[in-house]
């Protein structure tokens, strides 16, 4: 080492993980926290399976820098932190986590955070940073077009211009724009209540809400098959996911005041907030009480407590009399199903896959590799090829029982399969859906 001394393991006094406090802003505090986790992960080396970060990082140690991570340039700790795109499995398959109460209180991902928002403080936001930082308004915009959006995103010619513009990669098959919105379909059924109240308020999610309305109707219906009285809000907003995973503090702190404006009357009334996407699940559960405004954190606290993923919800009742095990319908034996990162993030369980069990006949078998998908890197130029390199492992394994069906709760990993693997994953509520009702899988079979 540089001085004869090794780093320590023990927190710096750099040590932060909240932008409420003046030390998270710090360059040399950051600076601290990265030589210190760097130090530890290089002799430790368990996560060198997921991401680019670590074999980039564990690369540098070994063949620049002689084993002393403190030779490691900007540029160098630059290419390990951009190779990062919260999937979160390090945090989970960490043993020094602050989670588990260990005293080297470590979080490699919010360490990543840190280093973003630092970045976006200095240099600002990039065009591209703020079109995938805002699906809504990239949701109401392809909206206004009429569908010319979609078909505009099919056309080889304005995907090259769509990449030199904006960076999104001319081969990335992107999600369609549905004509009308979750919520609205959610008003003309007469699920939007003013009035707070109900077992359940359903967060959609900005995908379901733009792209994938069906997920929601379905998940409705699931709900209310099992006797469950699911509400819905209008003006529910993105959690901040896009936003804040490019460093964006400011949006995902008025996104998630938004949200809690509109769904605490729902909790105070002792609802439950059913999120379906898991990465929006972990943000409000896990993420926004340390992110969002300090005014805002007592309420962020208690809306954390209230949210499920639907899944989740519907396991815990599965030994009340209500829960409805009349299923008309079948995907058939073999399903394959996929537990997204951002769900084992929450260590919740694959409660999905467990409730396809309850279909008679179904045997799903269940992959538990990274699908690559992870927020919007796999849009990106430079994360395009990463992402479907490290999704490798998942398609492999979703193929290799052969199923019909695949079944993931993620629809960005769905998205990721379709174009990689050759097949589109349902989500857990639509395939349960579908079995209630008679020749529900009628259009599925080959």
């Amino acid at each position: 080492m540089q001085d004869g001394k090794n780093i320590a393991y023990q927190p710096t006094d750099g040590l932060s993980y909240d932008p409420s406090e003046d030390k998270y802003w710090d360059p040399d505090a950051l600076d601290k926290e990265v030589r210190r986790t760097f130090e530890i992960c290089h002799g430790c080396r368990l996560c060198f399976k997921y991401c680019d970060s670590f074999p980039n990082l564990f690369s540098l140690i070994d063949n620049k820098h002689d084993g002393d991570v403190r030779q490691i340039t900007a540029a160098g700790t630059a290419s390990v932190m951009d190779a990062c795109f919260q999937c979160k499995l390090c945090e989970v398959q960490c043993p020094y986590t602050e989670r588990d109460g260990h005293e080297f209180k470590l979080d490699f991902p919010k360490l990543v955070h840190r280093y973003n928002a630092q970045r976006t403080r200095r240099k600002g936001l990039s065009l591209r940073d703020r079109v995938l930082g805002n699906p809504d308004l990239a949701g109401l915009l392809a909206r206004a077009s009429l569908g010319i959006a979609n078909l505009a995103n099919r056309v080889r010619l304005n995907r090259i211009f769509l990449e030199k513009l904006l960076g999104i990669h001319r081969d990335k098959l992107l999600p369609d724009f549905a004509a009308t919105t979750f919520e609205r379909w959610a008003g003309r059924a007469g699920k939007i209540n003013p009035k707070a109240g109900g077992e359940v308020v359903l967060f959609q999610t900005c995908y379901v809400q733009n792209n994938e309305p069906q997920i929601g109707r379905d998940t409705v219906e699931v709900l209310e098959r099992n006797g469950v009285d699911v509400r819905c809000a209008s003006g529910l907003q993105c959690c901040g996911m896009p936003a804040w995973e490019h460093g964006d503090l400011e949006s995902l702190r008025r996104q998630a005041r938004a949200n809690l404006q509109i769904l605490m009357p729902f909790v105070e009334r002792g609802a439950k907030v059913i999120a379906i996407n898991p990465t929006c699940s972990m943000m409000m559960r896990r993420e926004h009480p340390a992110l969002v405004a300090p005014e805002d954190r007592a309420a962020a606290e208690k809306l954390a407590a209230a949210v499920m993923d639907p899944s989740e919800f519907l396991w815990s009742i599965r030994n009340e009399p209500r829960f409805n095990t009349q299923f008309r319908s079948t995907p058939g034996e073999k399903v394959a199903y996929h537990a997204p990162c951002h769900l084992r993030a929450q260590a919740v369980g694959f409660k999905g896959r467990d409730l396809l069990r309850k279909i008679p006949g179904v045997s799903p078998s269940t992959v538990m590799e990274c699908c690559g998908h992870d927020g919007t890197y796999a849009m990106t130029t430079e994360g395009f090829e990463p992402s479907a390199r490290i999704g490798k492992k998942a398609f492999e394994g979703m193929k290799e029982g052969e199923s019909e069906i695949w079944s993931t709760d993620c629809p960005l990993a769905a998205l990721q399969f379709e174009q990689h693997a050759g097949v589109k994953p349902m989500h857990p509520m639509t395939i349960l859906a579908r079995a209630y009702r008679e020749d529900g899988f009628k259009d599925f079979k080959k």
